[in-house]
């Protein structure tokens, strides 16, 4: 199945979310932990016409926030997406893919703890008030583990964004 992408593929992701979170707690490569559950909001901006969009995703009971880039490249009708976090402030290596219908696969290369671990996240538009994003890293080239969940509902931006960024 092509997952290809279109410039209005996230459009329905504008605007204020709140989230929860779920992250499986690794003590080592390869080891598997508790799942830790928490809250967070999102602010996200479309620009140039739908082919660019930022968003801030903040943690309150974490301290840290991250800021999400999504590039749309009309050539290859693909997304490229960036994740920097405000703990460390490095640019994660893009993850490149796109949509079929409401279902988005996106696939790139990074480190887990030093050592090369494929990536895989999956977007999932539920409805206009709610969306899935899932990661899963893979090892072996075959399996994959799912390691963060992250279940978004619609909110008010009066409440959830100031200036396009989430309230502290």
């Amino acid at each position: 199945m092509a997952y290809t992408g279109d410039p209005h593929d996230f459009d329905y992701f504008q605007g204020a979310w709140t989230t929860r979170q779920r992250r499986l707690v690794k003590r080592d490569v390869g080891s598997k932990g508790p799942w830790e559950a928490f809250p967070a909001t999102l602010c996200m901006t479309e620009y140039l016409d739908g082919k660019a969009t930022v968003d801030e995703l903040y943690f309150p009971t974490k301290g840290w926030a991250g800021l999400t880039l999504r590039l749309f490249d009309p050539a290859k009708r693909q997304w490229s997406i960036y994740w920097i976090s405000s703990a460390d402030g490095r640019m994660s290596p893009a993850m490149v893919g796109g949509f079929h219908g409401n279902h988005g696969e996106f696939y790139g290369e990074d480190q887990d703890q030093g050592q090369p671990v494929k990536v895989r996240f999956l977007w999932t538009k539920l409805d206009p008030d709610h969306a899935r994003w899932e990661q899963s890293f893979s090892y072996d080239d075959r399996t994959w583990e799912t390691n963060w969940i992250a279940d978004f509902v619609r909110a008010n931006p009066a409440d959830t964004c100031t200036h396009g960024r989430p309230n502290r």
